[in-house]
């Protein structure tokens, strides 16, 4: 009888530079919610953090990135070219991004809606998260290529990767939503609902 494999743990370097951009993260954070984004400095992140500026930086290469990037698109994007081959490229995306919401605690769903309300209400922010969307589309249109077995510079391997950032864009970016801290828009059913309408074809 054959034993299980054994799955690997990350290494202890690995580790120890996760935990550092884990708590960058978080003191970047919890300095926003204190004294606003514009009023928080990379240099009292790093401080607060217990870090030099420069190893700031080589986790974040701005202080928009401490916001912009987050788990939740790698986690989404790998379990995306797990799908069955079987599933359409929505169909699968929409699986992929339930497993990926699925995967995260309580303390990090928290986080993620914070970081969204951030970029969707700092101007700086959502300027510089158009980068982010266009990265995000290369990323898909990447993995979308390795399901099909085309190239990611496809036609339409890169039409199905923009339409689910552009469907996932249009149904988390109400403005007037953010404003009501009572009443913060259900991240993960806003995708899921936008995916739907984009394998069903979009009707009106």
């Amino acid at each position: 009888m054959s034993e299980a494999p054994v799955e690997e743990r990350p290494g202890l370097r690995e580790r120890k530079k996760a935990r550092t951009r884990a708590s960058i993260r978080e003191h970047a954070l919890r300095l926003f919610r204190e004294q606003g984004y514009d009023a928080t400095t990379v240099d009292q992140i790093a401080e607060a953090a217990d870090v030099s500026p420069s190893t700031f930086f080589r986790y974040f290469p701005t202080k928009e990135d401490v916001v912009l990037q987050d788990e939740i698109d790698v986690l989404a994007i790998g379990a995306f070219e797990n799908q069955s081959p079987d599933l359409s490229p929505v169909a699968a995306f929409r699986a992929a991004a339930k497993e990926a919401f699925a995967s995260l605690g309580e303390e990090e769903l928290t986080r993620l809606q914070e970081t969204a309300e951030l970029t969707l209400t700092v101007p700086e922010l959502r300027a510089r998260a158009m980068d982010e969307f266009a990265r995000t589309i290369e990323q898909i249109a990447q993995a979308a290529a390795r399901r099909s077995g085309r190239d990611q510079d496809d036609f339409a391997v890169r039409n199905v990767a923009g339409a689910i950032v552009g469907v996932i864009m249009a149904a988390t970016m109400p403005w007037s939503d953010w404003a009501d801290h009572e009443a913060r828009p259900d991240m993960l059913g806003r995708i899921d609902a936008a995916l739907a309408h984009l394998e069903a074809g979009l009707p009106l």
